[in-house]
């Protein structure tokens, strides 16, 4: 999950513990703690939405944003951070992660259809090792925390050359796949045969891990660059007749991404939520009557091809988490008006609804004084606390919840999660 212009992603098995005296019926103590932190797990939030509020975190493996913190690592002290973000998460009383294991058209587990990330060895395609996606779902488990695998769709790398992919790329066997836009890669949403192997690729760790939710983040078509096209002549000259013009084809191609994926999750794991996390405004009511009080420079509905509200509207997602990554009162972009509008468009739904927050930016120098305010994202929870539709937040990310550099997060616990009696 880039932020600028929007917002400017070693296991061991538990053992029977000896001593346990003879006839006794208990289960051993390593038993009763995993028994009791899936109890915990299904309770909160889980397939079902459970009976708790939603506190996550986002741990962005990308461009190595919180882990790994350096290719270079060893298996042992990529293991040691990730277990760090785990007990921070717990620390923080927080219920919920989404592990990025899909940054860019690869993978943090043995997959057979992408190769191994760069992320993690610095060199794409070699592995690493250890498999990352199952070591943190068996250890988010172990501590009471629901675990999302969180995957990229269409981004296919941080540049723009396809010769720097390894030769095994799907996008070098298949370079009519792929369009450089804007200094980097991305597979083309117009093509159906894309639109599937992107599905099928998400699809083999949704069928081989015990994750708690299929994640996806904002990126769809890419966010617009000034003065350059989005190459896509040849796929909306096959695909594009029947529709009046290239945007609503583009929206189709990502609404049929969404449905077909929805339904294919629904029936490997008919329980297993799938959420999506939007840029947070669908359009400025200045474009739609039905948009929100704001003047936003991107609009998801316009700009990236998404159509936010209908998924919600049409029941396509189980929940909704919209990047309010905004202070409260910003003229553009007013925290106090967007949680509403959010809240309004769930409303009667099946799709329930979370706020991303941007702890991010949270004593960043080059933000704005309000977030310079330890207790800026505090209000932001107390705000919503008047919007019964809103069943919690997540915050990005997880090098932040962290290192909480003005104390915000400290701020957020104290305010909003107390210990339980």
């Amino acid at each position: 999950m880039r932020r600028i212009t929007r917002r400017g992603f070693a296991a061991g098995s538990v053992g029977a513990l000896a001593g346990v005296a003879a006839g006794s019926t208990n289960q051993s103590a390593a038993a009763l703690e995993r028994r009791r932190a899936l109890d915990a797990r299904e309770r909160g939030y889980g397939a079902d939405g459970g009976d708790r509020e939603l506190r996550g975190m986002w741990i962005a493996t990308v461009d190595n944003r919180d882990w790994p913190s350096a290719s270079s690592l060893t298996p042992e002290e990529q293991q040691a951070e990730l277990l760090a973000h785990l007990d921070a998460a717990k620390r923080r009383r927080l219920n919920t992660v989404w592990f990025q294991a899909r940054p860019t058209a690869d993978a943090l587990w043995p997959s057979p259809y992408e190769p191994w990330s760069e992320w993690l060895t610095g060199v794409q395609g070699k592995a690493p090792g250890w498999d990352p996606l199952g070591f943190v779902v068996r250890e988010g488990h172990r501590r009471g925390l629901a675990v999302e695998a969180w995957f990229n769709p269409y981004r296919i790398a941080l540049h723009d050359d396809p010769g720097r992919l390894v030769p095994t790329h799907p996008a070098r066997r298949h370079p009519e796949w792929a369009v450089a836009y804007g200094g980097k890669l991305y597979y083309n949403p117009g093509l159906p045969q894309v639109r599937r192997f992107v599905q099928d690729a998400m699809l083999d760790a949704v069928r081989r891990y015990d994750i708690d939710g299929v994640h996806w983040d904002d990126y769809f078509y890419p966010y617009p660059v000034e003065g350059e096209t989005f190459d896509d002549d040849a796929a909306w000259e096959e695909y594009g007749k029947g529709f009046p013009d290239r945007a609503a084809w583009r929206r189709n191609n990502i609404d049929l991404l969404v449905a077909e994926a929805a339904r294919r999750i629904r029936r490997i794991k008919p329980r297993l939520p799938f959420g999506i996390s939007p840029f947070g405004v669908w359009r400025n009511k200045s474009s739609d009557p039905a948009g929100s009080d704001s003047a936003a420079q991107v609009q998801t509905y316009d700009d990236l091809y998404a159509d936010t509200r209908k998924w919600v509207r049409e029941g396509l997602l189980d929940y909704v988490i919209p990047q309010l990554y905004w202070h409260m009162g910003f003229e553009d972009a007013d925290y106090a008006k967007l949680a509403p509008w959010w809240a309004e468009t769930v409303r009667g739904t099946r799709t329930r609804l979370h706020i991303g927050e941007a702890l991010y930016k949270a004593g960043d120098p080059a933000q704005p004084q309000q977030w310079q305010d330890p207790a800026e994202l505090s209000r932001h929870l107390t705000y919503c606390e008047s919007l019964p539709e809103v069943r919690g937040h997540a915050f990005f990310s997880a090098k932040e919840v962290s290192e909480d550099v003005i104390g915000a997060m400290d701020r957020v616990v104290a305010d909003h999660y107390p210990r339980r009696r």
